[in-house]
């Protein structure tokens, strides 16, 4: 199995080192691809070290099986072509291709066998915050149709990248020693704030980053369910956080949904609020599954279900779910 990484010495990218080594994933050969920045940096993989090779147009993919693409939409479109042209299978992490029709935009939990059909040799991974939610949805559709869905995100830094986590750091630093917050990844100062507005405005009032949600969970789970979200950064490190409302055709009660998220695929349950345990991103980075807690009935709703749910955004938000991807391709012999 050759295997190669694009956008190696980005967040993403050295998140895709840790889980192929953590999962022991089957690797021959391992390609590290970057721009000129990141070209001739070195890093450990299996205890060996791995040079990132510039990425050029060209036959450097020649061989490749599978080809981890974390390295912003226009990489992704520009490099595409070279990526695909000798049958690697190229899994995405950006924003480029994922409500192309011919394009399946997959989290294994939910739909893994949309990967299967691929006429461009693409899957697209979707945006982290629709990825957590989609895992916990896809449990409670199994109980009752979802009609509705509302969702609050509150994003760490990390979202924004490895020198927006260092900003936020900075900041607290600066304001500490009475000097002037350095503002540079964010719209505000995000230390001690919180900023609601993830990417740009659309038209229609929502941000991209809100229109994403709204697009990739029909997508997705192949639903007709209305999504309304509000995306908001917060001033943690690591881990997103999403308060989420969801109407069913019948009402669920509480026990079925605990028992549901207990036996759902990727899921924990975190719910004892006799004991305040309930999730946080303070303690669940570096953590693969979504974690479910707060579960209760919506006061506004007789068929209408409200929780809480935080994952790893670096993790099950983009590496990890990419990983998984090539693993089910990988388990029903569809790819090396």
């Amino acid at each position: 199995m050759k295997v190669a990484i694009v956008g190696a010495s980005g967040a993403v990218g050295q998140e895709f080192l840790r889980v192929l080594e953590e999962r022991e994933f089957p690797i021959d050969e391992l390609l590290l691809f970057g721009s000129t920045r990141s070209a001739g940096s070195k890093y450990k993989f299996r205890g060996k070290e791995v040079e990132v090779q510039l990425l050029r147009h060209g036959d450097d993919f020649r061989g490749v099986d599978i080809a981890f693409t974390s390295a912003g939409a226009g990489t992704s479109r520009e490099f595409a072509e070279d990526i695909t042209r000798y049958g690697a299978v190229m899994i995405d992490n950006s924003s480029a291709f994922r409500m192309d029709d011919d394009v399946p935009l997959v989290v294994p939990e939910c739909n893994a066998e949309d990967a299967l059909n691929r006429p461009r040799g693409i899957i697209a991974n979707p945006n982290c915050t629709t990825i957590m939610m989609v895992v916990a949805l896809q449990a409670f559709e199994r109980l009752s149709h979802i009609r509705r869905i509302h969702v609050a995100s509150y994003q760490a830094a990390s979202g924004a990248g490895a020198a927006a986590m260092q900003e936020l750091e900075q900041q607290y630093r600066q304001i500490a020693a009475g000097e002037e917050p350095t503002v540079e990844k964010f719209a505000y100062q995000l230390a001690y704030n919180v900023i609601p507005q993830i990417d740009v405005f659309m038209d229609n009032g929502y941000t991209k980053e809100e229109m994403k949600m709204y697009h990739e969970t029909k997508k997705i789970m192949h639903t007709d369910a209305d999504v309304s979200a509000t995306c908001v950064r917060v001033p943690s490190l690591r881990s997103h956080s999403e308060s989420i409302w969801i109407e069913t055709e019948r009402p669920i009660s509480v026990e079925e949904a605990r028992a549901a998220v207990s036996g759902g695929e990727g899921l924990v349950l975190m719910d004892n609020p006799a004991e305040k345990e309930y999730p946080m991103p303070l303690f669940l980075a570096g953590k693969d599954p979504v974690y479910v807690g707060r579960i209760r009935k919506d006061l506004a709703n007789p068929c209408g279900l409200t929780f809480w749910i935080v994952s790893d955004q670096i993790r099950k938000g983009a590496a990890l779910n990419a990983v998984q991807i090539a693993e089910y391709l990988i388990r029903v012999g569809n790819i090396g």
